[in-house]
């Protein structure tokens, strides 16, 4: 008879503690072979990057901040676990995977709501904040969690949460870069993962629901001048390009 337990290196070099197949039929987060974790922060990673498109495995290592190998050694467990697809050298979920993806991305935007609501944590540390707090989360806990807060329907950002079901609303608007001078608009979502990019656009105003003013729009992807609450201020393109807007 073979061993209960074994010892094993993961793809990432964390040493993992796996049971024999002798024992019982396992998860398939277990039978990626790695912490459950790293698995969900794979899964929540490729269902964000699918919604601007195809996912290739160099935007997921620049996403999670590791290596290629480590990004391919990882999606060849994946995808034997049968939680992801690779069509063409690219990456997609399964159903199984989007169905886990999903779930992660649920209690990963309860958290963020929780911290920034309840607890009254600034909106540019919420997110790394969740990515923690999102692996302990208990569908209980998580039920709780939207009764508390009357089943909030986006993160802080913006960005929507899926239901107890596990449904999510279509990401809708255009990218502030794609506006011209004399528009108005109103801030729906905002790029959510780096802290000083969200303090900056914190100082300036530019949350969900804030009404911007298009002053002017510099030629040659120049910067816009954008009025805000009275506020005048220069943003550059590329940060216009990750502020999600609609018509107000």
């Amino acid at each position: 008879m073979g061993h209960l337990f074994a010892l094993n290196e993961d793809a990432a070099g964390c040493r993992v503690l796996r049971v024999s197949k002798a024992y019982h039929h396992k998860h398939p987060i277990e039978d990626a072979a790695m912490p459950s974790a790293t698995v969900e922060e794979y899964l929540e990673a490729i269902y964000k990057l699918s919604e601007r498109g195809e996912v290739r495995p160099t935007q997921l290592a620049d996403a999670l901040g590791v290596s290629g190998p480590t990004v391919t050694a990882t999606l060849r467990r994946l995808e034997a676990a049968e939680l992801v697809e690779r069509p063409g050298g690219g990456v997609e979920l399964t159903e199984s995977g989007r169905t886990q993806a999903l779930s992660i991305l649920r209690r990963h935007r309860l958290a963020e709501r929780f911290l920034a609501d309840v607890l009254g944590l600034p909106w540019d540390v919420v997110h790394d904040e969740a990515c923690s707090l999102e692996h302990a989360l208990s569908p209980r806990v998580q039920e709780a969690l939207e009764r508390y807060m009357d089943n909030p329907e986006v993160c802080p950002h913006g960005h929507p949460i899926p239901n107890s079901e596990l449904h999510i609303a279509e990401l809708a608007g255009t990218p502030l870069a794609d506006h011209d001078a004399g528009e108005r608009v109103e801030v729906i979502r905002v790029a959510e993962d780096d802290e000083r990019l969200l303090a900056y656009l914190a100082s300036h105003g530019l949350f969900p629901g804030a009404t911007v003013d298009i002053v002017d729009a510099a030629p040659f992807d120049g910067p816009f001048l954008l009025e805000v609450k009275g506020e005048t201020f220069a943003l550059g393109r590329d940060i216009a390009g990750k502020v999600i807007v609609k018509a107000p």
